[in-house]
């Protein structure tokens, strides 16, 4: 199966062990080794020196890209707040659930559009195409497998990322679901009383029934995407 996988940018040369100040400029090799693909950064002394040559001819290379170095920022203090594109990726890349493989495609490439992710490289493993991104600010590398979505299926993903971007993947249980779900004091289900609810003709649902009632269109924040960020029907496929 595969693996999708988040991997940090190095905070020193793999090659000479010196660590990278702001602003030095890195050189990052993306190579396929048996345990997955796995990134190699180095120095720009080291990349001239050792690497530059014959690069491509690596055992298992499938890209090279320059970045320049940036501290990672300190993290933001914790809130309440509804998921964003990013946040949500980053919990499903953590789950590793093949149900949300056509969520996290979308998501990605909703990220790509905010230009916070750039493709770095696309290749195949064990028939799956998979495109590697690099995140802009952290120099983070991540692997997103290609769920060859057909173009009847893309409503249903994005009302899926839309609620994802709303709940989250485990949003909370509210003190008003868990009394819904149990009783109240001094009444009996209609399983108990033996009493039905009377049917409506045409097999409509009742007045109190919400499941039959149109849900209301989707708006998302700006955190959580616009969703016009969301990919157009091209994206079952990636040339």
């Amino acid at each position: 199966m595969i693996e999708w996988n988040i991997q940090t940018r190095s905070k020193a040369c793999q090659a000479c062990h010196k660590s990278f100040v702001e602003k030095d400029v890195y050189y990052t090799s993306l190579l396929d080794q048996r345990g997955g693909l796995e990134r190699f950064d180095v120095c720009e002394d080291c990349w001239k020196s050792q690497y530059s040559q014959g690069v491509n001819h690596r055992k298992g290379f499938i890209s090279f890209w320059q970045g320049v170095f940036t501290a990672p920022a300190p993290p933001p203090p914790e809130a309440i707040q509804k998921e964003n594109a990013e946040s949500l990726l980053r919990q499903i890349i953590g789950q590793n659930d093949p149900q949300l493989a056509p969520a996290a495609f979308i998501l990605a490439a909703m990220l790509e559009r905010k230009r916070l992710l750039k493709v770095k490289a696309a290749t195949n493993q064990d028939g799956h195409r998979i495109t590697v991104y690099e995140h802009v600010k952290t120099g983070e590398v991540l692997t997103i497998p290609d769920p060859n979505l057909q173009l009847n299926q893309l409503e249903s993903v994005q009302h899926q990322v839309a609620q994802l971007l709303r709940h989250g993947l485990n949003p909370p249980v509210t003190p008003a679901a868990m009394s819904a779900a149990t009783p109240a004091e001094g009444t009996s289900s209609a399983a108990e009383t033996g009493e039905t609810s009377e049917a409506v003709p045409g097999g409509a649902a009742g007045p109190e029934s919400s499941s039959s009632l149109p849900s209301p269109p989707v708006e998302l924040s700006a955190n959580a995407q616009e969703p016009s960020d969301m990919p157009a029907s091209d994206t079952s496929s990636r040339d």
